[in-house]
């Protein structure tokens, strides 16, 4: 019987290498930048308290996308409740699957699972200081070894 992916796994599982690359290569040059100007990262990690994850962003959309097709149906034709159906139903997938139409765009975007936010998060934490002689060293070393930390 086949194991259905942990939460944190099954985004990743189900996006293109090529997505996924292209988000750890941007989340690497990001703390890579701030390892050299370390007084922006209290600004950094503000902004990644608001940034939304995949999950919120694909909640969002289909709710939303719910919300407009039952309003249709109810005051233009029945047909639209078609589509609260079929989002109710990729919601569903992706909950089980990890998996649901709109991902593969959304990971094109660079919208990020709530552990790759988190990478960057604690990265940037380590480098802070905030963990101790991680963060010891030339630049480069620091976020380096902020990043295996966190991978572990």
């Amino acid at each position: 019987m086949a194991v259905l992916p942990g939460t944190a796994e099954r985004v990743p599982e189900h996006t293109p290498a090529s997505f996924n690359r292209a988000i750890r290569l941007d989340t690497d040059g990001t703390v890579r930048w701030y390892a050299e100007h370390p007084e922006h990262i209290n600004d950094r990690l503000e902004t990644l308290e608001r940034e939304w994850d995949i999950e919120r962003m694909l909640e969002a959309n289909a709710s939303t996308l719910a919300f407009i097709g039952t309003l249709l149906g109810a005051f233009v034709s029945p047909y639209w409740l078609i589509l609260p159906a079929l989002v109710t139903l990729f919601l569903f997938q992706h909950a089980v699957q990890g998996w649901c139409p709109p991902l593969p765009i959304l990971r094109k975007l660079g919208f990020r699972t709530s552990r790759e936010i988190d990478t960057e998060r604690y990265a940037l934490k380590v480098l802070r200081g905030d963990f101790g002689p991680l963060a010891q060293g030339e630049p480069a070393g620091q976020a380096q070894r902020a990043l295996q930390a966190v991978r572990r």
